[in-house]
C-alpha cells in the first residue's frame, strides 16, 4: 500500500478531519468517491461514546475535501460526527501501488518507486537504503537508512542524485562532503 495521507484532528463537529498530506497529488487521491485503504490498527483513539466499539473500517471513501489554512479538509462516507472521527486519527490512508499509472516522464519516480533501494557512492559503496521520501518546500528529500541505524536526509536533486536505476535497484548519491554526517 502506497501512504497517501496521515489522518489528523478533527475539524468542527460534523465527522471532518484534518489530513496530513504525503501525496504531491492530493487533489487526484482525495477526490470525493474515491476509496483510501486504511492500515489497520493505525487509529489510536478510544471508542466513540459509552459502550460502542469502533473498528477503524479497512477502506473509507471520500465524500469532500476541501483546502482551509493551508491543510486538507476531508469529510469520509460515513463518518457523521466529531466522535467517530476523533477514533480514525492516526489512522494512515493508502492506495495501491498497482492503481498508480507510472510517470511519462523518466526523470520522475513515484515514493513508492524509490523506497527500499540500496544507495551507493558513484564508486558503488553502499551507504543505506530510502527509507522514505519527505517533500519539503524548497526540493523532495530521499531519507537514507545508514546500516547503522542513523538516518540522513539527501536532497533529491540531479547534482547530488546523478542515477535512478530502478531496474537495478539502486540510487548512485555524490553527497558533498558532511552531508551524511548531519
Amino acid at each position: 500500500m502506497l501512504i497517501v495521507g496521515r489522518i489528523g484532528k478533527p475539524h468542527g463537529i460534523r465527522g471532518e478531519v484534518t489530513v496530513e498530506v504525503r501525496t504531491d497529488e492530493p487533489e487526484a487521491r482525495f477526490a470525493p468517491g474515491s476509496v483510501l485503504r486504511t492500515e489497520p490498527g493505525a487509529g489510536n483513539a478510544p471508542a466513540p461514546g459509552p459502550g460502542v466499539p469502533f473498528h477503524v473500517p479497512a477502506e473509507l471513501t471520500v465524500e469532500s475535501a476541501r483546502w482551509h489554512q493551508g491543510r486538507l479538509l476531508v469529510a469520509f462516507e460515513g463518518v457523521l460526527d466529531r466522535d467517530v472521527a476523533e477514533a480514525l486519527r492516526g489512522t494512515l490512508v493508502g492506495v495501491e501501488s498497482s492503481d498508480i499509472a507510472p510517470l511519462e516522464d523518466p526523470e520522475e519516480f513515484h515514493d513508492h518507486q524509490l523506497v527500499g533501494l540500496d544507495v551507493v557512492t558513484p564508486a558503488g559503496e553502499r551507504l543505506g537504503e530510502v527509507a522514505r521520501v519527505d517533500h519539503a518546500p524548497a526540493s523532495d528529500l530521499l531519507v537514507l537508512r545508514r546500516p547503522e541505524g542513523k538516518t540522513a536526509l539527501i536532497p533529491f536533486v540531479k547534482a547530488i542524485v546523478p542515477e535512478v536505476d530502478l531496474a537495478g535497484g539502486r540510487v548512485v548519491v555524490d553527497p558533498p562532503g558532511g552531508l551524511l554526517d548531519l
